[in-house]
């Protein structure tokens, strides 16, 4: 049984103040890979989600002269890390289950290369999950930075992802029992 929904992660008024500045729609758009991700890798879909739904809630705004900067943001963002514990206390303040803030404050942190010196990074299934979620929105320049979508559609989609989730988590409870 989840402490916390997706739902009750996305509403929360921190979530929105940085989902706007980073962009709800690709935000929306990586959760929905993550949980296609989990299932195909056997990670927890509640995790993924909710650590896609976040994983750019760090970002910072690059703006030069009105416009979006995105040599800056190459050369100096660290979004990952400030993302990772604005998630991690968001996720606390809300009552999500500590071993699971952290878990996904991780998967926050390890989303991404982009501020690490050269090297690989060994993954554990989840952060893969996550990391695999925001490639496959990804867009040359940072332009899923900026897809837009209507507020309501966007809840409609996180409800519907906190319908499979719960449904898929009943159908494990089910299953343990037989």
């Amino acid at each position: 049984m989840r402490r916390v929904t997706l739902e009750e992660v996305f509403v929360h008024p921190t979530t929105q103040k940085y989902l706007k500045r980073s962009g709800v729609a690709h935000a929306i758009q990586v959760t929905e890979y993550a949980y296609i991700f989990a299932r195909r890798f056997q990670v927890n879909p509640d995790l993924a989600t909710k650590a896609a739904l976040l994983h750019d809630v760090g970002h910072y705004t690059w703006y030069k002269n009105g416009e979006w900067d995105y040599q800056q943001y190459k050369e100096n963002d660290i979004h990952a890390i400030k993302g990772a514990n604005r998630a991690h206390e968001l996720l606390m303040e809300i009552g999500e289950n500590p071993r699971h803030a952290k878990k996904i404050a991780i998967a926050i942190l390890l989303h991404t290369d982009s501020y690490l010196p050269e090297g690989q990074l060994n993954l554990d299934p989840l952060q893969q999950v996550v990391a695999l979620a925001d490639e496959a929105d990804e867009e040359a320049g940072g332009h899923h930075h900026y897809k837009k979508i209507d507020p309501n559609t966007a809840l409609e989609r996180i409800r519907a992802l906190d319908a499979k989730i719960d449904e898929e988590q009943q159908i494990d409870r089910i299953k343990l029992i037989n």
